[in-house]
């Protein structure tokens, strides 16, 4: 099929049905250059001084493509590109398991820093490690890190014939003061990564203690229903409560890594656990998100919507560079809701995804107390970046707002109850204080 052009030229087909999609395009507020050509798209990471190659991706459905990871990409133009008019320049991004969306502006052609290797010396790589910060990271002044200041010191001692491990040492030194659980400095097998001061590392050894603390002592031996590969329980309490145990909005289903699968698995949780009669029966719900160690944001906001029958918004997230984009609950449709009484449990040990939502149900129509400790204070999704040599850096660009503005990034979310949460004194007098509280919080219901 071809198309005819004033004065009787021909346009090729492949110049008409060029997808929509494709093309060079900016990802505001992300450090981000996104190339669509040929079924296929390629991320670029740019800063100032450098342009990097990142992930590929390549198309399975019309704006939608899947990485090697099984993350899945919706992209979207504002309009088709054969209508006129600034829209055309725009465009949104959507990332599966990623609440909301990243806004697109369609540029010319990829920056000129794309159109060479960035070179891979120590001092290039330091140049980009520190612009990385620069660019993306929302909370030095928060922090008090002067961080131009952080390069004063630390530049001069890189030179050309800095060692990787010397290198290595040296990021970590500059982000240590951070105290930010997601920025994380790694090379090969090695990395480096800290947790909010006062506060313990999650790790497999402590969950499975827990774990097996809550079923003796809570529980009183009775085993709790498991679904998602051990990271999602639930049992029946006396008086009629319930408590449902959360250890992370990831890796439900272990074979399949797509979100539609940890969705699917998810959905068969809820749906056997709020069933009409549980849900109409139920006197209050403890969620205990004292040992979750993130994931998915949309995920949390999915089990929100079954604790619901009202809209609302559960925050509004952006980057130095863009607005506040709010972030809705949405009551679940065709399934039993919950809406009565529910305790949360958190503590330093409730990470990422655990924290967005715990923030999803501060304004959540209905009584919702927590209890416990306050979160960890890291809410925004993760850049991956790749530096120059090799290495790499992850840190944190996004900043969570509730409705009056305020964010809880460093501080955590504080509990409305105060207590100790698996301390040694806590097994030692095997008490658990938090769900103890919660209990008699939601009898006084």
């Amino acid at each position: 099929m071809a198309l005819t052009l004033a004065g009787g030229a021909v346009a090729p087909a492949s110049a008409v049905e060029r997808p929509a999609v494709d093309g060079v395009w900016r990802v505001e507020g992300y450090g981000t250059v996104l190339s669509i050509a040929d079924g296929r798209l390629r991320e670029y990471q740019t800063t100032a001084v450098s342009c990097l190659k990142g992930d590929s991706a390549n198309r399975t459905a019309p704006g939608v493509y899947r990485t090697a990871d099984g993350t899945e990409l919706t992209v979207r133009p504002a309009r088709s590109p054969r209508e006129t008019g600034p829209a055309d320049e725009r465009g949104s991004l959507r990332e599966a398991g990623s609440p909301g969306h990243k806004e697109l502006r369609r540029i010319a052609a990829l920056p000129a820093g794309c159109e060479h290797p960035t070179p891979d010396d120590p001092v290039t790589t330091f140049d980009v490690f520190w612009q990385s910060f620069e660019e993306n990271y929302p909370f030095f002044a928060a922090k008090g890190i002067d961080w131009h200041a952080v390069r004063d010191t630390y530049r001069p001692q890189v030179h050309a014939d800095t060692t990787r491990d010397e290198l290595f040492a040296l990021f970590s030194e500059m982000v240590r003061p951070l105290y930010d659980a997601h920025v994380a400095v790694l090379d090969g097998d090695r990395h480096f990564a800290q947790v909010r001061p006062g506060t313990t590392m999650l790790s497999q050894e402590l969950d499975t203690r827990v774990k097996k603390y809550i079923v003796r002592r809570d529980l009183k031996g009775e085993k709790p229903q498991e679904f998602g590969s051990g990271r999602i329980s639930y049992a029946d309490l006396p008086g009629g409560q319930g408590y449902l145990r959360i250890s992370g909005f990831a890796a439900y289903d272990k074979q399949d890594p797509s979100y539609a699968a940890q969705l699917a698995e998810l959905d068969r949780a809820l749906d056997t656990v709020l069933t009409a009669g549980r849900t109409a029966s139920l006197k209050g719900l403890i969620i205990d998100l004292r040992l979750n160690g993130g994931g998915s944001d949309s995920l949390g906001l999915h089990i929100a919507g079954r604790l619901t029958d009202t809209p609302y918004v559960a925050y509004r997230k952006h980057t130095q560079y863009t607005r506040p984009q709010p972030i809705p609950v949405e009551p679940a449709r065709g399934t039993p809701r919950y809406t009565g009484p529910v305790a949360v449990l958190t503590a330093g040990t409730t990470v990422s995804a655990g924290e967005t939502f715990t923030q999803a149900l501060i304004d959540r129509p209905g009584r919702t107390v927590r209890i416990g400790e306050s979160t960890q204070g890291v809410f925004s999704d993760v850049l991956e970046r790749a530096l120059p040599n090799g290495m790499e850096v992850w840190l944190p660009n996004e900043e969570f707002l509730t409705g009056s503005g305020r964010t809880f990034d460093g501080s955590g979310i504080p509990p409305h109850i105060h207590t100790p949460v698996f301390t040694d004194e806590e097994f030692a007098m095997d008490r658990d204080s938090a769900f103890d509280t919660a209990v008699t919080a939601l009898r006084g219901q």
